[in-house]
C-alpha cells in the first residue's frame, strides 16, 4: 500500500442550522453573519470560471440582503440569475470564519422564487418594498416540475417504473437508434442523455429485509435505499450491505422510506422537501438501530438537515432532530469503529479520490474516506489537485447550467487525469455520473468507482484466496 500527497486539509465542525421562517424567507439573522471578508471567493466554483463578484457566496448574499431590505425585487434578473448559477456545493461554508449557513439561505432564497412563481410569496417584508411576484413559469416547466417532484421522486413505485422504461431504452436498441439519428442533437439533449446511468436489471426495494452480520454481530444498523442509488446504482448497495455484514453489522432495508428530498430542497419546494422527510423519519422511528448509513453524499447531508428543514413544524422537529442523530455515512461510521482490516485482499490498483461537496463541505467528512481506501492493501492513492471542488454535478444543475457544469466537470477530469490513477474513486451518484460523462466525451479508459464498491471487491479477493 503506498500513499501519495495523503494531506487532506483539516476542516471545520458542522455548526448547528438555524431554522427556516414560516415563510421560508432567508434568515436576516444569517445573512448579517457575513462580513463580506471575501475568504469564500477562492473556494467558490462559480467566482473562479467567471471572476465576477456576483457569482461569489459574498456577491449572492449582498443580493439576498438586497431583496431582504426591499432595495431590489424578486424579479431582479440578476437576483434569479445568480440563484440559479450557484452550484450550492457549501465550499463557502467550510471556510467561513463567521459561519454564514449559506445553504440555508440559498435554500430559502430559490423557495421565495417559486413561491413568487405560484403568487403564494405574501406581503413584502418591508413595508413599500415591491411586491413579491413573478410571472408563472412556462406550462411545460410546470409540468415537469409537477411530474418530476409532485410525482416521480415522491411514490418509489413510480420512479421504478420509470427506471424500468429507461432499461428498456438502453437495451432494445432505441437509444443506440436516437443516438445515430440525431434526434438526440436535434432537441438539444444529447450531453443530458449522455449521463444516463446504465440501469441496473434489479433494484434495491425496501421491503423489510434483515441482512444478518458476518460472525458476532456488534452493530444493528438501517440502510437509506433512496431513489436513483436503488436503481441505477442497486450493486453500490449490494456492495455496502456486504461491506457492514463484514465489520459486524446487522443490516435493515426498512419499508416505506423513498427519496432523501434533497432536489426538492435545492429546487425550492421546501414543502415537498418536508413531505418527504417526515416519510423517512416515520419509516426508520422505532428500529432501535445504532445508526442509520448512507452511502450517497447528497443523500446523507440532506439526512442530516431534518431537523433543520422541519425547525418550524412542533409536530416533527424533535422527532427530525433524534433521526437526523442518527444518522451516519457509511465512511465515517466505518472509520469511526474498529474496522475490519484483517480479512481485506490485495488490489493493485491506483486510486485519485474526487470529494463530493456535500460530502467533505457539508457534512465535513475529508479524513474518513482516504482511511479507508489507504486501508486496501496494493492500493496507491495518489491526490488530485482542487479533489475538492464541485464537478458541476450538483443534483440537476447539468440539466439546468450545462455550460458552467460541462466547464467544471471538464476541469475535474484534466485534474484527475494528471495523476495517471486508474480509478477515480467517489461517493455520490452525481459525481459519478459527471465524471464518467466527461471521461466518455474524451475516450479515456478510466473507471469511476465507489469506495464501498473497492472496499467490497477487496474483502472478495482474500475470501476467494482463503
Amino acid at each position: 500500500m503506498t500513499v501519495t500527497q495523503s494531506s487532506p486539509s483539516s476542516v471545520q465542525p458542522i455548526i448547528p442550522l438555524i431554522g427556516f421562517s414560516t415563510k421560508d424567507k432567508p434568515s436576516s439573522d444569517i445573512i448579517n453573519t457575513c462580513v463580506h471578508c471575501g475568504l469564500c471567493l477562492s473556494s467558490c466554483p462559480t467566482y473562479r470560471e467567471t471572476g465576477l463578484e456576483m457569482a461569489s457566496p459574498r456577491g449572492r448574499i449582498y443580493l439576498m440582503k438586497a431583496v431582504d431590505e426591499g432595495r431590489i425585487s424578486l424579479a431582479s434578473d440578476v437576483f434569479q440569475e445568480q440563484m440559479s448559477l450557484c452550484l450550492n456545493c457549501r465550499a463557502c461554508e467550510a471556510v467561513c470564519p463567521s459561519g454564514v449557513q449559506y445553504g440555508a439561505i440559498l435554500e430559502a432564497s430559490r423557495a421565495q422564487i417559486e413561491q413568487a412563481r405560484a403568487g403564494k410569496a405574501g406581503p413584502p417584508a418591508t413595508p413599500g418594498a415591491p411586491e413579491p411576484r413573478l410571472p408563472p413559469r412556462p406550462l411545460w416547466q410546470r409540468a415537469l416540475r409537477g411530474a418530476v417532484f409532485g410525482l416521480l421522486f415522491k411514490r418509489m413505485e413510480l420512479f421504478r417504473l420509470f427506471s424500468t422504461m429507461m432499461r428498456l431504452y438502453q437495451r432494445s436498441g432505441v437509444q443506440w437508434l436516437a443516438r445515430k439519428s440525431g434526434l438526440l442533437k436535434l432537441f438539444g439533449l444529447a450531453d443530458t442523455e449522455a449521463m444516463l446511468p446504465p440501469i441496473s436489471s434489479h433494484y434495491s426495494v425496501p421491503k423489510g429485509q434483515i441482512f444478518p452480520a458476518e460472525g458476532e454481530r456488534r452493530y444493528s444498523v438501517a440502510l437509506l435505499t433512496g431513489c436513483i442509488m436503488s436503481t441505477a446504482f442497486a450493486h453500490v448497495h449490494e456492495a455496502t450491505i456486504r461491506v457492514l455484514r463484514k465489520n459486524g453489522c446487522e443490516v435493515i432495508l426498512p419499508p416505506d422510506q423513498g427519496c432523501c428530498g434533497a432536489l426538492h430542497t435545492h429546487g425550492g419546494d421546501l414543502d415537498g422537501g418536508r413531505e418527504l422527510a417526515r416519510r423517512n423519519i416515520a419509516a426508520f422511528e422505532g428500529l432501535g438501530v445504532d445508526a442509520i448509513i448512507v452511502n450517497a453524499a447528497g443523500c446523507g447531508s440532506t439526512l442530516k438537515e431534518y431537523g433543520h428543514l422541519l425547525h418550524d413544524d412542533p409536530a416533527w422537529r424533535e422527532r427530525a432532530e433524534q433521526f437526523s442523530a442518527k444518522v451516519k455515512d457509511v465512511h465515517e461510521f466505518l472509520a469511526g469503529i474498529d474496522f475490519n482490516r484483517s480479512a481485506l485482499g490485495r488490489l493493485n490498483i491506483t486510486v485519485t479520490y474526487q470529494e463530493p461537496c456535500h460530502l467533505v463541505h457539508a457534512q465535513r467528512i475529508s479524513a474518513q474516506p482516504r482511511v479507508l481506501l489507504t486501508a486496501i492493501p496494493g492500493l496507491t492513492l495518489k491526490e488530485m489537485p482542487e479533489s475538492s471542488l464541485c464537478c458541476g454535478s450538483a443534483g440537476i444543475y447539468n440539466v439546468t447550467q450545462p455550460e458552467m457544469a460541462m466547464s467544471l466537470g471538464a476541469r475535474k477530469i484534466d485534474n484527475a487525469l494528471t495523476t495517471g490513477a486508474e480509478i477515480i474513486a467517489t461517493a455520490n451518484p452525481g459525481c459519478a455520473l459527471q465524471l464518467a460523462g466527461e471521461l466518455r466525451r474524451r475516450g479515456k479508459d478510466v473507471q469511476v468507482r465507489y469506495i464501498i464498491e473497492l472496499l467490497d471487491e477487496s474483502y472478495r479477493v482474500f475470501a476467494a484466496s482463503a
